[in-house]
């Protein structure tokens, strides 16, 4: 008993420092965005590189500004020296010992050198043809081009850039006339800005309903016929989504993929839900229980699955 009372105080202790950790990261990067998001404006108009790009490859690159070599030596983009490099420079290590990095009297200098090392560098080309809004294709192409060895670097820009809603600075270095187009297409396509995440459950892809979803939002997303959707969830077209649905993205199984034979029914469970929640055909889980299509489970009964 000691030792189990022992395990739930650690536990707990964990989890206040876990907490802690985040707070103190999230307010560094609100931080961070907050002093260099003109920046990274200024460098978007001047050179095309996406603002929010910037501001992901600074944050995660930088620590929000905090590491070593962002405050010591004003790098805030782990920019290596390089053969043509003639500037200041330190030494740290990072894929090797005692790597060569470059150095800056300013932050800002740092920013500039960004923007012309994507620039003057051909292997990141192809992404000046991309549209300035299109942080994803930033990111996954820089993964491409070798910017950084971590496998997740570009994931990691999204979730960033997604995070902390920095794609809204890309739109400070457009035309009147593109940002009057771009503002129409948010309208029509919401997703573009904010994309759901595809999980996958049951072994079937689904999202989770965001407040203000709509089957024809979701739809027009992942190019899916929004009345199939209805009909893939066993919800009446006319459904008003809610916030935390899960929704599957083509039609449900015959029968449970997971390790269970059945499901107890607990507080609150309906048969709808149970179909969602191990990804079974509702008018299927009716036929292997033999209920009728109107059943009201009772708290404690068995719904089986297969």
């Amino acid at each position: 008993m000691k030792h189990f009372i022992r395990y739930i105080i650690l536990a707990c202790c964990l989890m206040v420092v876990t907490a802690a950790t985040a707070q103190r990261r999230q307010t560094s990067y609100n931080n961070y965005i907050k002093q260099y998001a003109p920046l990274a404006v200024e460098q978007m108009k001047q050179h095309n590189v996406p603002a929010s790009i910037t501001l992901a490859q600074g944050l995660l690159e930088s620590g929000a500004g905090l590491s070593t070599l962002a405050l010591k030596s004003n790098n805030h983009f782990g920019i290596k020296c390089g053969n043509g490099w003639r500037g200041r420079s330190v030494r740290a290590n990072d894929d090797a010992p005692n790597e060569c990095f470059r150095a800056y009297r300013k932050v800002e200098d740092s920013y500039e050198d960004h923007s012309l090392f994507l620039v003057g560098n051909q292997r990141y080309a192809s992404l000046f043809r991309l549209n300035k809004t299109d942080y994803k294709g930033w990111a996954r192409g820089l993964k491409r081009a070798g910017y950084a060895t971590d496998p997740s670097y570009a994931n990691k820009l999204i979730t960033i850039i997604e995070t902390y809603d920095l794609y809204k600075y890309d739109t400070d270095g457009l035309s009147k006339r593109e940002a009057r187009k771009w503002e129409k297409l948010i309208k029509k396509q919401p997703w573009l800005v904010n994309p759901h995440q595809v999980l996958i459950g049951n072994g079937l892809a689904y999202v989770v309903a965001r407040d203000g979803d709509t089957f024809q939002l979701l739809g027009g997303e992942f190019d899916i016929n929004w009345k199939k959707l209805a009909k893939y969830n066993d919800l009446q077209r006319d459904y008003t989504l809610e916030e935390g649905d899960i929704i599957y993205l083509k039609e449900k199984n015959k029968k449970t993929v997971a390790d269970v034979i059945y499901h107890e029914v607990r507080e609150g469970d309906s048969m709808h839900t149970i179909s969602q929640m191990y990804g079974v055909r509702l008018k299927t889980l009716y036929k292997l229980n033999r209920m009728a299509n109107d059943h009201i489970p009772e708290i404690g009964e068995r719904v089986w699955l297969k």
